[in-house]
């Protein structure tokens, strides 16, 4: 099982394998985590996103799914980028935001990394509230079959860092 770290930051600035970025389906940038991370891994993210549009994903990356590129710029080795649910569409977002973890997860081990950074995937413009989004986002990695050594939630403000935290705190009591 993973070490789980809660960090306050910017998640472009952090030193690990690997960064998940809370993608749109498109994977050609966008706003908070995944513009932050493209305008700060340069074009080289864009142009794989690109090729694996044309190569895999024609349609887009399907809701919960993964896929890595290369981090560019960025401190970390890859970025991982995964598709959160829209909360206010989906009958079940819990299953699909567990799934952007897993998959995730699968995707570090296939890559050999042995730390990976996470945001609060679905939290922003896709409206997942944070407090219903920790838990789920930290059953998920505490569950999963990975060996993956250190997951780091690296949170944007003080809100998501405390929601996060007393999931943490309620796990290790």
């Amino acid at each position: 099982m993973a070490q789980i770290v809660l960090v306050r930051g910017d998640i472009t600035a952090q030193e690990v394998d690997a960064i998940v970025n809370a993608a749109n389906s498109s994977l050609m940038g966008g706003g908070g985590v995944d513009g932050a991370i493209h305008r700060r891994g340069g074009p080289a993210i864009l142009e794989e996103c690109k090729r694996i549009r044309a190569a895999q994903y024609p349609d887009g990356l399907p809701t919960g799914k993964a896929v890595a590129t290369t981090a560019g710029n960025l401190p970390a080795k890859w970025v991982i980028h995964t598709v959160g649910p829209v909360y206010a569409r989906e009958s079940d977002p819990a299953s699909l935001l567990a799934s952007c973890h897993t998959e995730a997860l699968r995707v570090a081990d296939e890559l050999g990394a042995k730390t990976v950074a996470f945001p609060a995937i679905s939290t922003g413009v896709y409206g997942y509230p944070t407090g219903e989004a920790a838990p789920v986002a930290m059953e998920a990695v505490l569950t999963a079959d990975s060996a993956v050594e250190e997951v780091r939630f690296v949170l944007f403000d003080a809100d998501a860092y405390e929601a996060f935290e007393r999931v943490l705190r309620s796990e290790e009591d």
